[in-house]
């Protein structure tokens, strides 16, 4: 019964996990998941063109900065293409407060990508959003 007992419990030795803030995360909400939106996506025709990835821009009524990422077999093994969509997921989702606008963004993932620093994909990613329109004017505080 005692050991029951402490598997209900917290352990007081293990620290409690830390916690993402709730505006880093990325929910289910807030990624495009259906194969219409993406299609959808690339129709308009809407791309910026990196070194790491091409960003896509959905305009539609129900946009709300939501993110859908791509790797095509050319990026690698499917080890590799999750890796390099983690890669992609991670960038995106340290930078979403410092983008706005009413679309959806899909990240195409380039053959490059995985030879890049997290610094680089974040620099990248600025980079075209702000060619995109997309980045929050800086503050003048």
């Amino acid at each position: 019964m005692g050991q029951q007992a402490e598997a209900v419990g917290a352990d007081p030795l293990r620290p409690a996990p830390e916690s993402k803030p709730a505006d880093e995360g990325l929910s289910a909400r807030q990624r495009l998941r259906r194969s219409g939106l993406f299609a959808e996506t690339y129709a308009q025709e809407r791309c910026y063109r990196g070194r790491y990835m091409v960003l896509w821009l959905r305009q539609g009524e129900d946009a709300a900065l939501r993110l859908g990422v791509v790797t095509s077999r050319k990026v690698g093994e499917a080890v590799v293409r999750v890796r390099a969509r983690r890669m992609l997921r991670e960038a995106f989702r340290r930078n979403r407060r410092r983008l706005t606008g009413a679309v959806d963004v899909v990240l195409v993932a380039r053959a490059s990508l995985l030879t890049a620093t997290p610094a680089e994909l974040a620099g990248e990613l600025l980079r075209l959003a702000e060619r995109a329109g997309l980045l929050r004017p800086a503050n003048t505080e």
